[in-house]
């Protein structure tokens, strides 16, 4: 017997939503992720009238669905901005040229003016060259690093008003995971943020941030957006993949528990003596950090100075690694100097 959908239309269902467990048709279940969306926005006034907006367009599932769905209720309910795609080409081979073609393809459905910055332009290496000279232990460090100052400098140069980015609860859930485990207690809270901002740069929001995962590969699917869905060839070993295996074992056992972790972060209150960081600009580019020099200053004089692993792990290890190549230059020029001599 076919099961009639909850939404009380009197349609068929197709689907048992993950977020509520209900059983919908695909028009009920349209409705239902659209509106949230939209709600999320509103209660968290995430835009105003006239906003210049970048969404930060990768081709994948999250960044595809968050731009067809901005611009269909931007004109849904007259939201008043002005949407463009901004993309990062990190230079992986394999990987990111393909799917930047997926983002052409978004920019010509959808309409909108996109704007493609790669790491090589910006900083003179691609992840390719990187990983020859880190290896695959720590790239994604300076992939997620360089990334997000890279689309601080597009949105800079679009002269935009806010970023929106394509993170879902899920990835934000995985993010409370990480920093418990890291013990980064500092940062809880804020990685629950819907909105982030530090002195002079240009926010970011997520309007992503209360959908889960799943219905968003749904969407993409009944709606037949093109996305595109290979894993990063450089990420097998990252971090995150770990918190992503338990959070899924352990939404196996609490469906709720995504939403359940975020608003645990929402709710975190630390004690006085726990150091917040501070977000304000870096001293030497100019854009948005909580340290000085900012982390994409020093891992970037980390691999042209030929110290790869300069940036990886606590700043006194660092400042070591500086001091003792700056001692075997000046031994080096001592012996140059003393060979001319003779």
């Amino acid at each position: 017997m076919p099961v009639i959908c909850s939404g009380k239309c009197g349609r068929k269902a197709v689907m048992k939503r993950p977020k509520t467990g209900h059983a919908l048709c695909k028009e009920c279940f349209f409705h239902c992720f659209e509106s949230e969306i939209h709600n999320t926005i509103t209660q968290n006034v995430l835009f105003n009238r006239g906003d210049v907006v970048a969404i930060a367009a990768s081709g994948g599932k999250d960044s595809t669905v968050l731009g067809y769905v901005m611009k269909l209720l931007n004109e849904r309910f007259d939201y008043g901005l002005n949407l463009v795609l901004l993309s990062i080409d990190e230079g992986i081979p394999g990987y990111r040229d393909d799917s930047l073609e997926t983002v052409k393809q978004n920019r010509d459905d959808y309409e909108m003016k996109l704007k493609i910055l790669s790491y090589q332009e910006l900083y003179g290496w691609t992840m390719e060259k990187i990983v020859k000279e880190i290896g695959r232990k720590n790239n994604c460090t300076f992939c997620g690093v360089f990334r997000r100052q890279a689309l601080d400098r597009g949105a800079q140069q679009l002269k935009v008003d806010s970023i929106a980015t394509g993170h879902n609860a899920d990835d934000i859930a995985e993010t409370v995971i990480m920093n418990i485990l890291r013990g980064d207690t500092a940062r809880l809270r804020r990685c629950t943020n819907i909105r982030t901002e530090g002195e002079d740069s240009i926010p970011r929001v997520k309007p992503l941030k209360y959908t889960y995962e799943k219905e968003i590969v749904m969407y993409a699917h009944f709606k037949k957006l093109v996305y595109f869905s290979t894993e990063c060839t450089f990420a097998p070993n990252a971090y995150r993949g770990h918190a992503r295996k338990y959070l899924k074992d352990l939404e196996k056992i609490r469906p709720s528990v995504i939403m359940d972790i975020i608003h645990s972060g929402e709710q975190l209150r630390f004690k006085d003596t726990v150091k917040k960081p501070i977000r304000g600009t870096c001293d030497r580019c100019g854009f948005v950090s909580s340290q000085q020099p900012c982390k994409a200053c020093v891992l970037l004089e980390g691999l042209n100075r030929g110290l790869p692993k300069l940036g990886i792990g606590k700043k006194s290890k660092g400042d070591r690694m500086i001091a003792e190549q700056e001692r075997e230059l000046a031994i080096r020029e001592r012996a140059q100097l003393v060979k001319n001599d003779f």
